[in-house]
Formats: structure tokens, sequence, C-alpha cells
């Protein structure tokens, strides 16, 4: 397992753990329902997703580490490597397209006003950018992947 790789699988399932946690009714960072909401969502009014929208993406988050994992494992050497190639595509795709988004479309402006505004453009956004990033590097498709 290279370096990289094993910062990518804890982070994703660092942040799928999170998710996974606000799914069973957690409430940090905020302090209560609307607290939270207002924070990690942006949504100016309503609930906090329940469990079965925090499992999918706790799931899917712990899937993308599975990827990072499988990158580094016999798959690779197998004729299912592709799936693999396939894999971080998407993920490289779907990370940076999150990443971008705050800052080049107007896709979350109904937050404008909450907490979740400032902190996706200086946190959240950025993180999905590195996280990108990191695939990239790690890619099975790059040559100096680690």
């Amino acid at each position: 397992m290279s370096f990289s790789g094993g910062i990518l699988i804890a982070v994703l399932l660092a942040l799928a753990g999170l998710h996974f946690y606000w799914g069973v009714g957690g409430r940090w960072p905020g302090t209560d329902d609307e607290s939270l909401r207002l924070l990690v969502v942006g949504a100016p009014r309503g609930q906090m997703p329940g469990f079965l929208p925090s499992a999918m993406v706790a799931g899917a988050l712990a899937a993308a580490a599975a990827v990072v994992w499988a990158r580094h494992s016999a798959i690779m050497t197998s004729g299912f490597g592709w799936i693999m190639v396939a894999g971080y595509v998407v993920l490289i795709l779907v990370f940076g397209l999150r990443g971008i988004a705050p800052y080049v479309t107007p896709v979350f402006e109904y937050a404008r006003g909450a907490p979740f505004f400032e902190l996706n453009r200086l946190y959240y956004a950025p993180l999905c950018l590195l996280i990108a990033a990191g695939l990239a590097i790690n890619a099975p498709f790059y040559k100096s992947a680690p």
C-alpha cells in the first residue's frame, strides 16, 4: 500500500463514518438538527437527511475507499484491473466536479446566508479537490503512481 493510498482510504473512511454518524442521529458539529442542517446541508428550512440518504453517502464513500484499496491489491494484476481504472476515472470526476461546483456554478446558491455556504467554499469543496488530486496521483493509469 502506498502512503497516498493509505491517506486516501483513511480520509474516505473518516468521511463515511461521519455521514453514518449523522444518519444515526449524531449532531456534531452542530448542537441540534437545525444547527447541523445549517452547517452541513445549508438548507434554510426542513430536516436533516435521515438514515437512508446518509447511509447511502456513507456507503458510496466506503466504496470509494474500497476502490483505492483494490488498486493496491492483486485485482490490478488480474483481468479485472480495468474496473479499477474506470472506478478511478469516475471518482476523480465526482470529487473534482463537487470541488469546483461552488466556485463556477450556482448549484449551492440555495445556501447563501447559511454557515454551510462559506464552509463549503473554505473547507468542503477544497477537501473534495484534494481528494480528486490524491486520486489522480494514485491512479493506476498514472505512470508514477506510488
